[in-house]
């Protein structure tokens, strides 16, 4: 039997990919709070930075101020983070620092 974190629907599990989509700052301490306690919100986890609100081009859609993009091993493990507690509880500050989307995709 084939191990069930491991395959997805009979195909090996790909990566997941956390994206945040930084819209609007609201409030520049919020931010600061946030990028000071997210780094411990990734102790324990396997994540790989991408892209970390470098160069961008929009193609469609509003302008936004922009982006982060993290790789994790599974969609399982990338929630596992965002739920964690010490991942919420610097969460809160970045809510409060202005308007995100976030979003976790599976690979193909």
């Amino acid at each position: 039997m084939q191990n069930p974190e491991k395959t997805r629907k009979g195909k090996p599990y790909m990566s997941a990919y956390v994206v945040f989509i930084r819209e609007q700052s609201t409030d520049q301490t919020e931010l600061q709070l946030y990028s000071q306690l997210a780094p411990a919100g990734l102790a324990g986890h396997s994540v790989k930075p991408l892209a970390m609100y470098g160069a961008y081009l929009v193609l469609e859609g509003p302008d936004i101020e922009g982006l982060a993009i993290l790789e994790f091993p599974t969609f399982k493990e990338a929630q596992a983070w965002y739920f964690s507690p010490a991942y919420q509880k610097a969460l809160k500050h970045r809510l409060r620092g202005g308007r995100y989307r976030g979003i976790i995709v599976d690979s193909v």
